[in-house]
């Protein structure tokens, strides 16, 4: 069982730079795949019981889905990089065989759920994930929801991505989704995360190439009285946060360094949905909104 901290390249599983299973997270329902690949290069990813999504994190790829010996091609346009607005999406149902290959290489990342239904494999175009601007203020972030209910259809995996300002609050206030009950949802979650690097320090001693400032952020995951859990973890890029249970928030980008995570999520419930519950301590800040406006520095890549 992996730690609820994975740092860049823990957990790295040829010929993935990240693979997270279920297994692996000692849970049951969520999984995450990191895939790089250079150019010309091409990998068939093939996951028992499960369904998965296939989202450039940087690149552009052809992937096909193979279900029974049926392909249907698809071409992911992706993006230069998450911080460039949402990337086109490609479904892969229960029971298929998903090649990507990339003329020019590119990073993929293959979100996946343990499923017991088949649909069939689909495409989202990047125009039609829908962009939100949730919170306001400090707390001001942007969502792009490409792989929640009433957007993409599936039948397990939910997953959003989340890109907030330096010096801003997201996954806030604290909030849970651990239970199976009326207003709530129990899944498991990943966050993957990278984070903007600040510019090349001025005065480096001698005459080399100045290198970027690496990025940081952090992010709190905390227990209640049904799942003990005590995580406070600085995140940097490429690194994973495991939320089995608990409250969890803030996800916090440190000044001068905007900071972006994946999140992925299933559960065991009949009903595919994301329903949360707030912590009772912290909700009031939900109400503060109303007066402030959303950080102007949004959005990310241009996208209303």
């Amino acid at each position: 069982m992996m730690s609820h901290v994975v740092r860049k390249g823990e957990g790295a599983v040829a010929p993935f730079v990240l693979d997270v299973t279920p297994k692996s997270a000692g849970w049951d329902h969520t999984g995450l795949k990191v895939l790089e690949l250079a150019p010309g290069a091409s990998r068939t990813v093939t996951e028992d019981g499960h369904e998965l999504l296939v989202l450039a994190l940087s690149g552009s790829a052809t992937v096909v889905v193979d279900v029974d010996g049926t392909q249907t091609s698809f071409d992911l346009a992706g993006r230069p990089d998450v911080w460039s607005g949402p990337s086109d999406v490609v479904y892969a149902p229960l029971g298929s065989a998903v090649t990507v290959t990339s003329a020019a290489g590119g990073r993929f990342a293959i979100p996946t759920a343990a499923a017991t239904a088949r649909l069939e494999p689909a495409y989202l175009p990047a125009a039609d994930v829908p962009v939100e601007m949730r919170g306001a203020g400090q707390a001001s972030r942007q969502v792009n929801n490409f792989g929640v209910p009433g957007v993409l259809e599936a039948d397990r995996i939910i997953a959003c991505e989340v890109l907030t300002p330096g010096g801003n609050w997201s996954s806030y206030p604290p909030h849970k989704h651990d239970e199976e009950r009326e207003g709530e949802t129990r899944l498991e979650e990943i966050y993957y995360y990278e984070v903007a690097a600040g510019p090349a320090p001025a005065g480096v001693r001698g005459d080399g190439p100045q290198t970027e400032r690496p990025g940081v952020g952090y992010q709190r995951v905390y227990g209640h009285e049904k799942a003990e859990i005590d995580v406070l973890a600085e995140v940097r890029d490429g690194d994973v946060v495991l939320i089995p249970h608990g409250w969890h928030g803030p996800s916090m980008a440190a000044p001068g360094y905007d900071l972006y995570y994946l999140n992925v999520m299933a559960g065991p419930g009949d009903q595919r949905a994301w329903l949360i519950c707030d912590d009772p301590a912290h909700t009031w800040v939900r109400d503060t909104w109303a007066d402030q406006p959303v950080d102007p520095r949004l959005p990310f890549g241009g996208h209303a």
